[in-house]
């Protein structure tokens, strides 16, 4: 029963986009003792299950640069095959603290990052979120 309401959390965190994957990583590979090859591909198969859900979203929203999908898609493939085989080759117990040390700094640098308007998100370092700027001076327009 706590693996389903575990899991149900980490959907309505991962829709939120708060980092569900992270947090059922963490989950599986320090309450459940599960090793951390096997939760990473528990957590692969979960990110399958929510990414449809969030590529729907986010195609309806016009927040999809298709350029930078070109781009990032390939190379994306291609560092995921080698990371993953340096990883297979890693001890288990230094990419647990590689992977603590991240979500620390990722924790830290979204805790800090100032905000120009008071009651406003900060505003997203990656390219593929649509504004004005980049759409021709018009707003993405809603089906």
């Amino acid at each position: 029963m706590s693996a389903f309401v575990v899991g149900l959390l980490t959907g309505v965190l991962s829709g939120c986009g708060i980092g569900g994957g992270s947090l059922l990583l963490l989950w599986l590979t320090l309450v459940q003792d599960m090793p951390q090859f096997t939760a990473g591909g528990i957590n692969l198969l979960y990110f399958l299950a929510c990414a449809p859900a969030a590529l729907v979203s986010h195609l309806k929203n016009h927040l999809i640069d298709r350029g930078a999908v070109k781009f990032c898609v390939p190379f994306g493939a291609i560092t995921s095959l080698l990371a993953s085989f340096a990883a297979a080759g890693t001890d288990t117990s230094l990419l647990r603290r590689l992977f603590g040390v991240l979500l620390l700094y990722i924790g830290a640098k979204e805790l800090f990052t100032k905000r120009k308007n008071p009651g406003t998100a900060p505003k997203p370092s990656s390219s593929n979120r649509v504004t004005r700027e980049n759409h021709g001076g018009s707003p993405p327009r809603n089906p």
